[in-house]
């Protein structure tokens, strides 16, 4: 089984090749078969070439300009990828490495899922080094955006997510948005598609900064969502 890990990154230079190191030395010492793909959404800053300065095995990037949004780096890489397994996960490594191991442990005992989605609402410790607020704001967002989309996860925007191999193609090949709502329309797709979502517990490790800025995108994604729902409830598969 081909595993693929797929990072977003917009001018992440600071970081990237801590990440890209960490991931590498992580595949490589439990997959035999992988590749991790590096997505650059129009980058200024030359994080690119910083991770291909590393000449790390089964690595590459991808580069392209201008910045047209994560929700198009995804759909980029995830379609580029070759694996049987493919896993989005963001440049700073919020959820860890171990997460990518659960993720295919998963696959591996529902044989029949499609996708294997992280949630931080299935543990306890899934908010662990939250404030209060940012908790409260961020369950609150989650359940607004949900109710409006008309699926019942628990954590639609967990940033890391996995599909099958077909599940992917089928899906992103679809996929129009380019910004942070990519994520709904990806589930729309997979309910008109009658899939699998299966979720896994998970928790924030490392708490890089959001570039959600939480009322401006909140507001976008009602505004995308009203729209996905309507066209994709027109549209034959």
């Amino acid at each position: 089984m081909k595993i693929s890990v797929c990072i977003p990154m917009y001018n992440e230079k600071r970081i990237i090749a801590s990440t890209a190191r960490t991931l590498s030395e992580y595949m490589s010492s439990h997959f035999c078969d992988y590749e991790i793909l590096f997505c650059s959404d129009g980058s200024t800053d030359g994080c690119d070439r910083a991770v291909e300065e590393l000449c790390l095995p089964c690595v590459r990037v991808i580069s392209y300009q201008p910045n047209r949004g994560k929700g198009y780096a995804v759909r980029t890489a995830m379609l580029e990828a070759k694996g049987d397994v493919r896993i989005f996960t963001d440049a700073d490594l919020a959820y860890g490495t171990d997460v990518i191991g659960r993720i295919v442990t998963a696959f591996a005992e529902h044989s029949d899922a499609d996708m294997v989605f992280g949630s931080r609402n299935l543990d306890k410790d899934g908010y662990e080094g939250y404030t209060l607020v940012r908790k409260l704001a961020s369950k609150a967002y989650l359940r607004l955006l949900s109710l409006a989309g008309g699926f019942r996860l628990s954590d639609s925007q967990c940033g890391c997510k996995a599909f099958s191999g077909a599940a992917a193609e089928k899906i992103f090949s679809r996929l129009e948005v380019n910004g942070f709502a990519f994520d709904f329309e990806a589930i729309l797709w997979a309910m008109k598609m009658k899939m699998k979502i299966c979720e896994i517990p998970v928790k924030v490790i490392n708490h890089g900064e959001s570039k959600v800025r939480l009322l401006r995108d909140s507001l976008q994604m009602m505004k995308d969502l009203r729209k996905m729902r309507k066209r994709i409830r027109k549209t034959e598969i």
